[in-house]
């Protein structure tokens, strides 16, 4: 017998049974300022390009959603994208198997992975939060011991690079197929198909379902092959999109992707959520992020403005369903259900939503307040013909790195004296991926100048051409690019200049000779890795006394350079010199040795005045190496604007910058200087 029309449920209570409606009220807050604020929002072009940077997560969001919808979790996707980048690459490279093969392996060892998942959780028992724990770790050892931590694949062919950086008919992104296929198999598998109402009771109550028959150990089973398949196809589109196959690929991808699953209405704790609910949450994260970016905002405050929609989300998504619990629950009484889309809200909750919305409209008020004022000076004055402001954007390899937040103090004041806007954004940690979105988002803005420090060449280089061909000029510094991919490098120093430096002033406080270890910020990092080559040149070539025992990386992060210190000094009694090439590591190593108040173990590297001084003084760093960070920064702007005036010509031996007076270029290089030893003696003349 037919279902009576009155006892079916409603539009929004067919579609959105979870709240999923106020995602769409807060995707279309989102598209209303940015549309107003950043500019090229508006166009199809973006619309193209948020979908081709939200594929990889978008990809491990929809993997997760049965998961976590079935009670699960699996906070490994992010690993499993790197054990499966690393697989793809080295079954291509080491043994030269055919490409496609190579990426069924890959697609194999994440099937493999979710299967261990689900024997470990339905066989013994073991929790599912312990067991992805233990292979989140599990999975990115096993690709840094693959590839020591450092080794790259790249050099593939251009068919496969197409399906991460080209576009159908130079519009459609190439990824947006293959995310729309998972995402409406996936779709018809958990809202039409009967693993899908399985997932749901398992989620609700497993024991539950088990009475009721559903055979539980194997639906979950299949859950997470499912999402490890989706884990390995996301490897795959991101080593089509970097151009190369490493270690660290999908680093902090987890986070996000649990955050958008949630975001997107379905329960921690299992028994309810929608795979469209995923998608907006996982868009209304994402067009955040790429809206931020073309408004020109400082990329911090999308943590801060992703944070709060999570608040409202759940907030309204907590009271929507309560409201729908309580209709249940009078309708088995017998009662009359309270009017739909009435609920009770606390007094805290309505003052975050009205302060919520109060904010977003003090937003477009300003907005709209700076357009008019930017169209004429009075009433009834005809508008001052548009004045072209160049826009520089400059991105750095870190935004946290104290050595870059130097820089970008000179890249201020460049900016200042020669009247350009400037944009500056960086990745928080060295991660290619990220740089690689920013720099994504800055050609959909159309600026005039790009200039970057490279996390990795290989993997930029790519987006880097893009820009040129798009005819936004390209400038490298602090660490260069393939020089088709750009028109000049900023370079502070030469590697051999750098290396030979440190190598010399190592070998002086070791007394000649001795062993030596270097602390590194990361062992894919392409310039450190050039100074690191040049220092054990040196050491060869004219300190032969002097023995390199390890190099030890710390993620540019001080804390974990004190940590690696201190393993160093323990497990290699025999080094007599430290060598810190990334400036936190410097004063982390210099900690560690005070802790251990160790003066037997001297300490050199690059780092800044400013982080040493106290610890030079103090006798546990004898001396670093620099340049003045914020020339550099001076200069990149002067030489970015000067190459887009078309002032700085390849050809040219000299070129002006502002106060630093006449430089020399060579080639397509233009030089800031040699490196400058600071010391006790002269460390205090120097404040950055």
């Amino acid at each position: 017998m037919a279902e009576p029309p009155s006892a079916r449920p409603g539009f929004i209570p067919r579609w959105f049974p979870n709240a999923e409606w106020v995602l769409l009220l807060l995707l279309g807050l989102e598209i209303s300022i940015f549309g107003l604020t950043g500019g090229h929002f508006l166009t199809a072009a973006n619309a193209f390009e948020v979908v081709r940077l939200a594929a990889e997560v978008g990809l491990l969001a929809l993997g997760l959603t049965p998961v976590i919808k079935s009670g699960g979790i699996d906070l490994s996707v992010g690993s499993m994208m790197g054990l499966a980048a690393v697989v793809l690459g080295g079954a291509w490279s080491a043994p030269g198997l055919p490409l496609g093969i190579a990426v069924a392996l890959a697609l194999l060892v994440g099937a493999a992975g979710g299967a261990l998942h689900g024997f470990l959780i339905t066989r013994l028992r073991v929790p599912a939060l312990i067991v992805t724990l233990g292979t989140f770790s599990l999975y990115r050892g096993i690709a840094e011991a693959a590839t020591g931590g450092y080794v790259s694949y790249s050099g593939f062919p251009a068919w496969f690079l197409a399906l991460g950086q080209g576009y159908i008919g130079g519009v459609v992104p190439a990824q947006l197929p293959v995310v729309g296929v998972v995402f409406i198999a996936l779709w018809l598998l958990l809202h039409r198909a009967t693993i899908g109402r399985e997932i749901t009771a398992i989620g609700f109550n497993s024991a539950g379902a088990r009475f009721a028959g559903v055979r539980v150990n194997a639906v979950t089973l299949r859950v997470y092959v499912m999402c490890g398949l989706c884990s390995a196809l996301a490897a795959v589109l991101y080593v089509a999109r970097i151009g190369q196959a490493k270690a660290d690929a999908g680093s902090g991808y987890e986070l996000v992707a649990i955050a958008a699953v949630v975001l997107g209405g379905t329960s921690i704790v299992g028994g309810r959520g929608t795979l469209h609910g995923t998608l907006l949450g996982l868009l209304c994260l994402v067009v955040l992020q790429n809206g931020l970016r073309l408004s020109g905002q400082p990329s911090e405050i999308a943590g801060l403005c992703a944070g709060l929609i999570l608040l409202i989300a759940i907030i309204l998504n907590q009271s929507w369903t309560r409201a729908q619990r309580t209709a249940q629950i009078a309708q088995l009484r017998n009662a009359a259900p309270p009017p739909v889309g009435k609920f009770k809200m606390k007094n805290s909750q309505i003052a975050v939503l009205v302060a919520a919305i109060l904010a977003a409209a003090l937003l477009v008020a300003g907005t709209n307040y700076y357009l008019i004022r930017s169209l004429g000076s009075r009433a009834g004055a005809p508008p001052a013909p548009p004045v072209h402001r160049l826009t520089i954007a400059v991105t750095p390899k870190t935004i946290t790195d104290p050595y870059f937040v130097t820089c970008k103090e000179g890249a201020d004041e460049a900016a200042r004296e020669l009247g350009v806007n400037l944009l500056w954004d960086g990745p928080e940690y060295a991660d290619p991926a990220s740089q690689n979105e920013i720099v994504d988002g800055w050609i959909t803005k159309g600026v005039d100048v790009i200039a970057a420090a490279l996390v990795n060449p290989k993997a930029i280089s790519s987006v880097l051409r893009k820009a040129q061909q798009h005819g936004i000029t390209v400038v490298t510094w602090d660490s260069d690019a393939e020089r088709d991919a750009r028109d000049f490098f900023v370079n502070q120093a030469t590697a051999q200049g750098i290396g030979s430096t440190l190598a010399d002033e190592g070998s002086r406080l070791a007394e000649g000779g001795g062993e030596y270890a270097i602390i590194t910020a990361s062992l894919t990092d392409t310039n450190q890795n050039e100074w690191i080559k040049a220092i054990k040149e040196r050491m060869a070539a004219a300190h032969p006394q002097m023995q390199l025992a390890t190099i030890h990386p710390c993620d540019g992060q001080r804390d974990k350079a004190m940590t690696e210190a201190r393993n160093i000094v323990r497990a290699y009694p025999g080094v007599k010199v430290l060598i810190a090439i990334c400036s936190p590591a410097v004063p982390g190593a210099a900690e560690a040795l005070k802790q251990e108040d160790n003066r037997q173990v001297k300490l050199t590297g690059l780092s800044t005045p400013n982080l040493c001084r106290s610890y030079v003084h103090e006798g546990w760093v004898q001396s670093i190496v620099l340049w003045n960070t914020r020339d550099l920064g001076y200069l990149t702007v002067y030489a970015a604007k000067a190459a887009r005036d078309g002032r700085l010509k390849r050809g040219d031996i000299r070129f002006t910058a502002g106060r630093l007076g006449t430089l020399k270029v060579d080639g397509d290089q233009i030089l800031l200087g040699q490196p400058f030893i600071f010391n006790r003696g002269n460390i205090d003349g120097f404040q950055f």
